[in-house]
């Protein structure tokens, strides 16, 4: 901020004083920090907005006893043989339906997102303009205020200048009509005062159309906001359904199997065959998770692809989200067209490439508010970390999420695989930042918590 004193260098330009009467601050910034307030709201908030996902599937299933008494009856058999087809068919049934409403409102969800991006951009690019126009004014004005100053101590009258600058105009307007009246200026400097007058009335129009644009982008971001959480809760439906297929498909057709056998086979041979299913799959899950673990500390540590340790925390408390080297930066790009979509014009984050399921880790520590399929983003994870900052993290491999919503997560704590689901193509991490709901720069938003990205 300039002191009274700086603007004695010359012994002729205006003070701060006057200044702040020839340019009113209604063009300023000062509401531009605050309006995101709604982006506060929403990543303080929506832990709570949602409720449990409902059982995908509400059935009877049969038990083995029941299967035990029908095995002795042909037509109790058989009735019972068609109503565990039955069920099957609806598992089948319902993991579908779940499915395709979990795609459709991703669907919806990230055009929703993709929206908001859009208007708080342009509200940002506005407001750029009218802080240009704004500065401008200033420069002109203060140009004007100089030569004033210089004719009036040259021939003019004291007086009149000390009138001039008392600090008596009380508008803006009422100092450039000021500066209108005065015959020298007006003869000698007009270029200059129009100058003034042109920018103020742009910086003004410019400031007026980023107020509304601001307007618009608060109204799509409850929008976005909203659709958000009924993506997340058609994703747990989608993940419920499913879970429900795979723990009780496996015991559904061993009863089947068991009816329909003519052997002297006994049930508690299917039984075991069950238990043994079970106890299989969890050890291919539990190794599967332990290898992509593995996989994620050493490429962290050999900072695989060149562009740093991936998961390793600063003392800033954040960490890179990948050892991938940055593939795509921020902002607008030449668009890219594949089989059956075209990449966006404006890149809202940095592309991170280490490879197909290499490890994606928090950049710091918040609550998981959304993870599941998302548009064009594929497999995707949102993270709050409090105080209006996020990160978001695209095109995660499928069956490698490993955070659920509404977990809590630790700076570097491993989340995901890298993939190339939604609109990618390849693997890698897509990675935003956003601050009170809005994209940023991850470069420099990054780099100012000590992580190179």
């Amino acid at each position: 901020m300039q002191t009274e004193e700086a603007y004695d260098d010359c012994g002729c330009a205006p003070t701060p004083r006057e200044r702040s009467l020839l340019w009113p601050e209604s063009v300023s910034r000062r509401g531009v920090l605050g309006l995101g307030a709604l982006g506060v709201i929403a990543l303080g908030s929506i832990g709570g907005a949602f409720s449990a996902a409902p059982a995908a599937f509400a059935a009877q299933y049969p038990t083995w006893e029941e299967v035990e008494k029908a095995r002795a009856n042909q037509a109790a058999k058989a009735a019972e043989v068609s109503k565990i087809e039955g069920l099957i068919r609806n598992l089948q049934n319902e993991v579908a339906r779940t499915q395709a409403e979990a795609k459709r409102t991703s669907d919806e969800f990230y055009e929703a997102q993709q929206a908001y991006f859009e208007a708080a951009l342009y509200a940002e690019q506005l407001q750029e303009q009218a802080d240009a126009e704004a500065a401008k004014a200033d420069e002109a004005a203060a140009k004007a205020g100089r030569v004033a100053a210089q004719l009036y101590r040259k021939g003019g009258d004291d007086t009149s200048l000390e009138l001039f600058f008392s600090g008596s105009a009380a508008t803006a307007d009422d100092l450039l009509a000021r500066l209108g009246t005065m015959d020298k200026l007006l003869e000698r400097n007009q270029a200059v005062y129009a100058d003034a007058i042109t920018a103020r009335d742009s910086a003004q129009s410019l400031s007026d159309q980023a107020a509304v644009a601001r307007d618009e982008r608060d109204r799509l971001q409850k929008i976005a906001e909203q659709k958000m959480i009924e993506a997340q809760q058609a994703a747990d439906a989608a993940e419920a359904a499913l879970a429900e297929q795979k723990s009780r498909k496996v015991e559904l057709d061993a009863q089947l199997a068991a009816l329909k056998d003519t052997t002297a086979k006994t049930l508690a041979g299917y039984k075991a065959g069950v238990e043994a299913e079970r106890k299989a799959r969890e050890e291919r899950e539990r190794r599967a998770r332990e290898e992509a673990e593995r996989r994620a500390r050493e490429q962290a540590a050999s900072g695989g692809g060149g562009g740093g340790g991936g998961g390793g925390v600063v003392g800033s408390g954040w960490a890179r989200p990948s050892s991938g080297w940055r593939s795509s930066g921020y902002g607008p790009r030449t668009v890219q067209c594949g089989n059956s979509y075209c990449s966006s014009g404006f890149h809202y984050g940095v592309d991170l490439a280490a490879g197909c399921y290499s490890g994606i880790f928090a950049a710091a520590s918040g609550r998981v508010v959304y993870a599941g399929y998302n548009g064009g983003y594929g497999n995707y994870i949102k993270i709050d970390h409090g105080g209006g900052i996020g990160t978001g993290y695209g095109h995660i491999a499928t069956g490698h999420i490993y955070v659920s919503y509404g977990q809590w997560v630790n700076a570097g704590q491993l989340i995901a695989g890298e993939g190339n689901t939604g609109n990618s193509f390849g693997c890698h991490l897509h990675f935003e930042t956003y601050v009170n709901g809005s994209p940023v720069n991850p470069i420099g938003f990054m780099a100012a918590r000590g992580i190179s990205v």
